[in-house]
């Protein structure tokens, strides 16, 4: 769409699709220079898309066959079909990692999964079910292990704290790009970022509709319900207990709305006991729950964890 800039790189993605129950997944694809990469496949957050990962996909393009899927319910994937559900997002994880050949058990180039936020426990679930056998490494930033939730909370105000404005996009429309900009200026942790390319090309992605009547694609029922899996789905949040490879935690200083402590603290991942699990945890300081995935530090943090999985993989 014309008015807002996207990341002019030469290694700019293919736009593919991978047939998944009920129809097509969309997804970004970046090729590897040579055969025998590693594949490399990012899942975005709650109301993300496959844009969000423009970054990190560049640091790893080349060197790395990187896949950057749609959710279902997401911008090029929100015309398909519920059931929503993270056990949805993880069998169709392991559509995708099928198509592009996966297979931990034959000797294949290593598979690495990295999940933020919602993304992170899509990853996880994949990881220690239908893609067990695929996987060879898991990165999970800033998510995947469970947050503090009161257990008295309601799930829909539960979501409400944690997403804020983010959430109120999904009811809005907008006469323009101009005032999508605007709307995500104000945003705490994504509104430093609003004139960033790599923001924008999330913004543009995340749209449908046309002037005066622009709109997110996010597909309200899909937040709805796969937010309660994220938030109280014991499958889900005990995901790390049994996974089949070790995985990597990179977690925030500041959180979704740029508080300290944010997601993730050392108290409460000490609490967790992560070492039994065989999960290893790092702080990435001086980033917050969305600049992450977007700044120098969190790309850096993102691209070599992922290398390390990679490599332990082979």
């Amino acid at each position: 769409m014309a008015g807002v800039s996207t990341p002019a790189d030469a290694r700019s993605p293919e736009e593919i699709t991978v047939p998944v129950e009920g129809g097509e997944l969309a997804a970004l694809y970046w090729a590897a220079d040579a055969p025998g990469a590693p594949l490399v496949v990012l899942v975005h957050g709650i109301t993300g898309n496959a844009a969000v990962w423009g970054p990190v996909a560049a640091a790893l393009a080349g060197e790395c066959e990187v896949v950057a899927p749609d959710l279902r319910g997401r911008a090029g994937s929100a015309g398909l079909p519920g059931p929503y559900g993270l056990s949805a997002h993880a069998a169709d994880v392991a559509a995708l990692l099928d198509r592009f050949g996966a297979d931990a058990q034959a000797g294949a180039d290593a598979t690495v999964l990295v999940g933020h936020s919602m993304g992170g426990f899509v990853a996880a679930l994949a990881t220690a079910g239908e893609a067990r056998d695929m996987v060879h490494g898991l990165v999970l930033v800033d998510g995947g292990l469970p947050f503090a939730v009161p257990p008295a909370a309601d799930t829909d105000s539960m979501l409400a704290a944690f997403l804020g404005g983010t959430l109120d996009r999904l009811d809005r429309t907008f006469p323009d790009l101009p005032a999508v900009r605007d709307f995500w200026s104000g945003h705490p942790t994504v509104g430093p970022w609003v004139d960033d390319p790599s923001a924008s090309a999330f913004f543009v992605r995340d749209l449908t509709g046309t002037p005066p009547e622009l709109r997110s694609a996010v597909v309200h029922e899909a937040v709805r319900v796969d937010g309660a899996d994220m938030l109280r789905n014991q499958l889900v949040l005990e995901a790390t207990t049994d996974l089949p490879v070790p995985a990597t935690l990179l977690w925030a200083t500041r959180g979704m709305q740029g508080e300290v402590p944010g997601l993730y603290d050392e108290v409460r991942l000490e609490q967790m006991q992560l070492a039994r699990a065989h999960v290893t945890a790092h702080e990435v300081p001086g980033t917050d729950h969305d600049s992450l995935v977007w700044s120098p530090e969190g790309i850096r943090a993102i691209a070599d964890a992922v290398r390390e999985a990679a490599a332990r993989g082979r």
